[in-house]
């Protein structure tokens, strides 16, 4: 399930976004303020940022080229009463993907959601970024911090796999199919070993955690740190 961010101070629209969000199968965070928005995009992993202009606090220019200047690099669809060409020129040169003007139809806002949703993952599709570390599937790199890093191929593609998708978890059997083949004959602890190794490695200097589902397997969130 997506996570998307509704960054709107008419709570009435905000309502009215986040339902048809809900709706649609998306999970949704709402904030009424640039300032809220960045309370959690601290704490969330969002997967795309839906956008007023014009906002108290921090308004909807100032959040996006914050988000882009601090390495966030999910899709933002922009809604605004701001029709002019100068206005959606202003948006786009700041990072914004995507512009809508008021007065929304919400199912042409589906549409455009899931249009970048799809751009986004085909872009993204041998790259993640999550906070400060980036994976490279083509050739097994990870850079944390700016910093190049090689890791064991399989600690890679747990890895790899794991943050593709956040706080979603994978059962044991699910990444030892897809890490080691379904006729693998290895065994599940080898898997665990494999985290453990994951874990040792990023301790207390990156922007993930694994966690680990009793019973069932893994995944990966967020780090409070």
């Amino acid at each position: 399930m997506f996570n998307i961010l509704v960054v709107e101070d008419d709570q009435s629209l905000r309502t009215l976004f986040c339902t048809v969000l809900s709706k649609n199968g998306f999970s949704y965070f709402e904030a009424e303020d640039g300032m809220e928005a960045w309370d959690i995009l601290e704490k969330q992993y969002i997967d795309l940022m839906i956008c007023d202009i014009m906002m108290p606090n921090v308004d909807g220019y100032e959040l996006v080229k914050s988000v882009r200047e601090n390495g966030y690099n999910m899709p933002v669809l922009m809604i605004t009463a701001k029709d002019t060409f100068e206005d959606m020129q202003m948006g786009f040169r700041l990072g914004t993907d995507d512009y809508m003007v008021k007065p929304v139809n919400v199912n042409e806002m589906i549409l455009r959601v899931n249009a970048l949703l799809r751009r986004a993952q085909i872009v993204n599709a041998k790259k993640i970024l999550f906070g400060s570390i980036e994976l490279y599937y083509d050739d097994l790199t990870i850079f944390l911090n700016g910093e190049s890093l090689i890791i064991p191929q399989k600690e890679f593609y747990i890895l790899y796999k794991l943050l593709s998708n956040p706080n979603k978890v994978f059962t044991k059997q699910q990444l030892m199919d897809e890490i080691w083949g379904m006729d693998t004959e290895s065994d599940p602890h080898t898997l665990d070993v494999h985290i453990s190794r994951i874990r040792e490695r990023f301790k207390e200097r990156s922007s993930f955690e694994i966690i680990t589902i009793r019973g069932l397997g893994y995944k990966a969130v967020k780090s409070n740190a």
